[in-house]
C-alpha cells in the first residue's frame, strides 16, 4: 500500500516525488518510457532559474539525480487502467496492480497536429513535431516551422543552425514568443517570419515533402520545402482519465488550488491540467503544490 502513486516522470512528477519523499510518504513513480517528458526534446533551456543555457536532457538528469538521493521507488511500466472511485485507488500496468491512498496524474501532453491535408501522408517523411529530434535530417535544406509561441521560436532558432532556410509561419500579425527568443530568430539571416500566414496543405512527391500551400494576408502562395515542423501547442494525455474527471473545453483536467481533480484523492499536475502557462518551472511548481494537497487530504 502506497501513500501516493505518481503517473508520469516529467518535471511535475519528479518534483512531486521529491516533495513526497521529504514528507516521508511511501511513494511510487510509474513512467512508461524515459523520465523527462517533452523536456527531453528541448535543445536549450534558458528560463529555468539557476540553470542558464542548459539542454533539456541535462536539466532532467539533474532532476532525476536529486530524486534518486531520496527514498523514491521508480518503475518503468505503462499504466493501462485506473480504479479511482473508492478510498483505496488501484493502478494497473501490463505487469501488475498497485494500490494507493492517493494518485497524482502527470501524464503530460503531446504535440498538436496541424490538421491539414498531406500531414498524415508525409508524417515522418518531412513532417515532424520535434526539431531537436529530426533537425539533423534537414541539414542544408529548407524547412518551415508553423507556430508563433516559444516552442516555434526555439525550434526555428535551433533549425537555423542547420538549415539553409527557415520559414516561420505565424497565423497572427505578431508572435507570442518571449522577446528574447523572437529577437534571436529575427536577427538570423536565414530565417524569414511570415506573419498573417496560414499553412493549409503539405505537398510532396508521394515519398517526401516538397512544399506547402499557404495563404498570406489573403493571397494564396506556395513554399518550396523539404520539411514542415509543427509547433502549435499540445494535446493533453488524458486517455486514462477520460470520462472520470472534469475537464475544460480543450480537454485539460480541471483542478482546484491543491491540484485535486473532481475525484477526492486524485490529483493532476503539469501540462495535463488547465492553466495559463505550460513551462518546466510551472510544471515543477504544480508537482510541489499537488503534494501539499496530498498531505492535506491524507491528514483529513
Amino acid at each position: 500500500m502506497y501513500d501516493l502513486i505518481i503517473i508520469g516522470g516529467g518535471p511535475a512528477g519528479l518534483t512531486a516525488a521529491l516533495y513526497a519523499s521529504r514528507a516521508e510518504l511511501k511513494v511510487l513513480l510509474l513512467e512508461r518510457g524515459m523520465v523527462g517528458g517533452q523536456v527531453l526534446n528541448t535543445y536549450e533551456v534558458d528560463n529555468y532559474t539557476g540553470f542558464p543555457k542548459i539542454s533539456g536532457a541535462e536539466l532532467i538528469m539533474k532532476f532525476q539525480e536529486h530524486v534518486e538521493q531520496h527514498d523514491v521507488e521508480i518503475r518503468y511500466e505503462e499504466v493501462t487502467d485506473l480504479e479511482l472511485g473508492d478510498t483505496i485507488k488501484k493502478v494497473r500496468t501490463y505487469k501488475q496492480e498497485y494500490e494507493a491512498r492517493t494518485v497524482l496524474y502527470c501524464a503530460g501532453a503531446s504535440p498538436r497536429p496541424l490538421g491539414v491535408p498531406g500531414e498524415d501522408t508525409y508524417r515522418g517523411r518531412g513532417v515532424s513535431y520535434c526539431a531537436t529530434c529530426d533537425g539533423a535530417f534537414f541539414r542544408g535544406k529548407t524547412v518551415a516551422v508553423v507556430g508563433g509561441g516559444d516552442t516555434a521560436a526555439e525550434d526555428a532558432a535551433f533549425l537555423a543552425r542547420l538549415c539553409k532556410k527557415v520559414y516561420v509561419v505565424v497565423r497572427k500579425p505578431y508572435m507570442r514568443a518571449a522577446a528574447s527568443l523572437r529577437r534571436t530568430i529575427e536577427e538570423a539571416e536565414n530565417v524569414e517570419i511570415l506573419y498573417e500566414t496560414v499553412l493549409h496543405e503539405v505537398t510532396g512527391d508521394g515519398v517526401f515533402v516538397t512544399g506547402a500551400k499557404i495563404t498570406r494576408q489573403g493571397q494564396e502562395d506556395t513554399l518550396e520545402l523539404d520539411g514542415v515542423f509543427a509547433a502549435i501547442g499540445v494535446v493533453p494525455e488524458t486517455g486514462l482519465l477520460k470520462g472520470k474527471v472534469n475537464t475544460c473545453n480543450q480537454g485539460f483536467i480541471a483542478v482546484d488550488r491543491y491540484m485535486m481533480t473532481s475525484i477526492p484523492g486524485v490529483f493532476a499536475a503539469g501540462d495535463v491540467i488547465q492553466k495559463v502557462l505550460r513551462q518546466i518551472i510551472t510544471a515543477a511548481s504544480d508537482g510541489a503544490v499537488a503534494v501539499t494537497g496530498v498531505l492535506e487530504y491524507l491528514n483529513q
